[in-house]
């Protein structure tokens, strides 16, 4: 569900590669992880996973959230 709150990701923030892509880790080192998705109190344009930015893991606010995922054992 996009537009809810911001989701923190595993990735570091940064530039993506030059060139077309599928599935970018994200940057190795880095101060500060990504979140995507937009929040409530954003417009509907950053309402979409493709947007992200880089936010400060001491920042707290009721726009930024988590979603529990499960990844199949491999």
């Amino acid at each position: 569900m996009h537009g809810n709150v911001f989701e923190w990701c595993q990735d570091l923030y940064g530039a993506y590669p030059a060139g077309s892509v599928t599935d970018p880790q994200g940057q190795a080192t880095g101060s500060f992880p990504v979140a995507r998705g937009g929040s409530w109190a954003n417009s509907a344009g950053i309402a979409r996973c493709a947007f992200r930015i880089d936010l400060d893991p001491g920042s707290a606010n009721n726009g930024i959230g988590f979603q529990a995922a499960l990844a199949p054992v491999q």
